[in-house]
């Protein structure tokens, strides 16, 4: 029985070419981010601290009232937290 002859392509096999890799997300933290958070979270809680211990003999806590001296120990504080947020 007679062999049939083999189909040769002229053109080279096409293969597609690899998918794109994602992105790499950067995993850790920036150096700064810990210090930070924790001198926040301190700064507020001193803030606070000072202002209902000595707070009418201090040159700034005497200028603010009540209201803003809370308010200015919780947005450190609340900056804080919004750095922790940042965490991995």
């Amino acid at each position: 029985m007679p062999e049939s002859k083999s189909r040769k392509s002229k053109e080279p096999v096409y293969t597609p070419p690899p998918a794109p890799k994602p992105a790499a997300f950067k995993v850790g933290n920036p150096v700064w981010l810990a210090p930070v958070m924790v001198a926040l979270f301190i700064i507020g809680l001193l803030w606070i601290v000072a202002f209902y211990l000595v707070g009418n003999t201090l040159p700034i806590m005497k200028d603010l009232n009540n209201i803003q001296n809370v308010l200015v120990g919780f947005s450190f504080i609340g900056v804080g937290f919004f750095l922790s947020t940042r965490w991995r």
